[in-house]
């Protein structure tokens, strides 16, 4: 049998470094569960990052690839297209809510969908500037880099970035930084660093991954739709993370009710195949001259039939009311737990649907991050058989992103896993700190 730690020394000896894993290879997974080389039995909270929604090798799902693959696996829709790539830029265009008439184009990573929702804002305004905000993460890509407003590890040591790329405060009342405040940052952004009428668009993830599981209030999305509109800027709502029913809505900024102008979609738009999109305004999708969008892999038939499936999914199984029903779940075991006397170190708990996080502290009253403890409880957690992944600008953020199709039976068994976890790490923790 081979071993998670022969695994280990093969991928030192023949994968890049800078490739981040941990210590569990899986060999097989099944809805809300992960098996390991070893046999071991994991319960995933962590969904891929979000992109196995609809759990692992869901049936309808794996039916729809295989009936696929029996047909064909790739022609490049540039060469000889087909209709499924049509027929999800409907579904989506109808879905997704702009208050105009959509347009729809597909790519395989979030990244892309990212980089493509750029280069659109830019051919339709004739502008070379984009606002970004802090604790943001939008790829890997050099663009993608330059967008997110995280250093360490994703910019780090990756420099130069490309140019007309703008930061702006993220509100975050946790860290001190109010929706007047976050406003005023962009005002002074426009006063000092760049003119308004030269900013394609603003780029917002309605609720921040990497940086927290930050929820943006809804009056300040409101605001900045008015801005946007005031001043012929595009808002693109980055929904990779927090999109396909994973906030209790098809689209995290729904619960706001501002409509934006392009989304970005990707992670559990497939349920676990590579696919990407971006959806928008007809009249700004329209921009990009013909040949300008697009990729050899763009919008896979893999990835496609695997998305129409995870949308009749969604619908047939209610996973958006499921999403509500796991998250109020999670919010009250975590908000309890953190009522318990000696569990001060859990500084705020937060969350929208089932995208919910809790928020480690040396104390309530500084609220210095502890991002040794972050470490600690995601290694216990996962000691105990539960996977759980970290996230924050300052690292001390535990994320639950369990599959919206969890058995509840299975979900109460993790969060055990999870309060036992929190309890040794913080036995650890103060004992080293003694």
């Amino acid at each position: 049998m081979t071993t998670n730690s022969e695994l280990q020394k093969r991928q030192a000896a023949s994968v890049a470094g800078g490739v981040a894993t941990r210590g569990v290879y899986a060999a097989r997974a099944e809805n809300a569960l992960i098996f390991d080389v070893e046999g071991r039995r994991f319960i995933d909270f962590a969904a891929g990052i979000a992109v196995t929604n609809t759990g692992h090798r869901h049936p309808k799902v794996m039916a729809a690839v295989l009936k696929q693959a029996d047909a064909f696996t790739h022609t490049c829709f540039h060469v000889a297209p087909y209709e499924s790539y049509i027929a999800l830029a409907e579904r989506l265009n109808g879905l997704v809510d702009t208050g105009e008439e959509n347009r729809a184009m597909f790519a395989t990573t979030g990244a892309e969908a990212v980089e493509n929702a750029i280069k659109i804002a830019r051919a339709f305004t004739g502008r070379p500037g984009v606002v970004a905000f802090s604790g943001a993460f939008h790829g890997r890509t050099l663009m993608g880099m330059a967008l997110t407003g995280k250093v360490s590890p994703y910019k780090k040591n990756f420099g130069p970035f490309p140019a007309d790329v703008f930061h702006a405060p993220f509100p975050n009342a946790f860290h001190g930084v109010s929706e007047a405040e976050a406003i005023a940052g962009l005002e002074r952004l426009f006063a000092a660093d760049v003119d308004a009428a030269r900013v394609a668009a603003f780029i917002i993830e309605p609720v921040q991954g990497e940086g927290g599981f930050n929820i943006a209030p809804s009056a300040f999305l409101r605001r900045l739709r008015a801005i946007a509109d005031e001043h012929g800027i595009v808002l693109i709502a980055d929904e990779v993370q927090g999109g396909i029913a994973r906030t209790g809505k098809i689209l995290s900024i729904e619960h706001s009710g501002v409509k934006p102008d392009i989304v970005t979609l990707a992670k559990g738009l497939a349920g676990g195949f590579p696919l990407s999109a971006v959806v928008g305004k007809a009249r700004i999708m329209g921009a990009a001259h013909p040949g300008g969008l697009g990729g050899t892999y763009a919008g896979s038939p893999i990835g496609l039939a695997a998305a129409h499936a995870v949308l009749d999914i969604v619908e047939e199984e209610d996973l958006c009311a499921r999403a509500t029903k796991i998250g109020a779940r999670m919010m009250d075991f975590l908000s309890s737990l953190a009522s318990r006397q000696g569990m001060e170190r859990i500084g705020d708990v937060r969350g929208l649907g089932a995208m919910v996080a809790m928020e480690f502290v040396e104390d309530r009253a500084s609220r210095a991050p502890a991002a040794g403890l972050t470490s600690r409880v995601v290694a216990e957690a996962e000691k105990g058989g539960l996977i759980l992944l970290s996230c924050g600008t300052r690292a001390n953020v535990v994320r639950l992103l369990p599959p919206l199709t969890i058995e509840a039976s299975v979900l109460e068994e993790g969060l055990v896993i999870l309060e036992a976890a929190i309890e040794a790490a913080l036995s650890n923790y103060a004992t080293n700190a003694a």
